[in-house]
């Protein structure tokens, strides 16, 4: 039996790490590699800055590998405390 699931589930999960249990977010993008159609990454919007009204820091860009589980209402990934942030342009 093969498990199936909709990239728009992906979005209806909060993302944790499980090295620190910190929230990251939810997901809002996905980077899917063009040859393989295989997703590379999950984009998790950055934290707000000044309750939203600056804007919101770099999105985190959690490389595929990272993600150890997708539950229900889950997705567990495992980061290191130097997370590396990315800008990215839309």
């Amino acid at each position: 039996m093969s498990a199936l699931m909709r990239t728009s589930d992906l979005g209806a999960r909060d993302v944790v790490n499980i090295l620190d249990g910190r929230r990251l977010g939810s997901v809002s993008d996905i980077e899917i590699d063009i040859e393989s159609g295989k997703i590379t990454a999950v984009v998790v919007p950055g934290p707000a800055k000044l309750l939203g009204i600056l804007g919101r820091g770099d999105d985190y860009v959690i490389p595929w590998e990272r993600i150890k589980r997708i539950g229900p209402d889950v997705i567990l990934v495992e980061l290191a405390a130097t997370l590396d942030l990315r800008s990215r342009t839309r």
